[in-house]
């Protein structure tokens, strides 16, 4: 089994914001974050998992240290 991570709410915005001012939009992983943030209209409640459950928020989440 392996352990589900949850990242806390506060974390998971900053971690979104990150991802989204990068702007290398050549990177195919961020188009994700393009069309969340785009179609969402910004309401982290419409965005991917609601940020918090967002592959790319999850996955950048386990890779900081602690």
């Amino acid at each position: 089994m392996s352990a589900t991570i949850t990242v806390p709410e506060a974390e998971a915005h900053r971690i979104c914001a990150e991802l989204r001012a990068r702007r290398r939009w050549y990177h195919l992983a961020l188009w994700q974050c393009w069309g969340c943030a785009k179609y969402s209209g910004g309401d982290p409640a419409k965005m991917c998992g609601q940020v918090v459950g967002c592959n790319q928020v999850v996955a950048r989440y386990r890779r900081q240290p602690r």
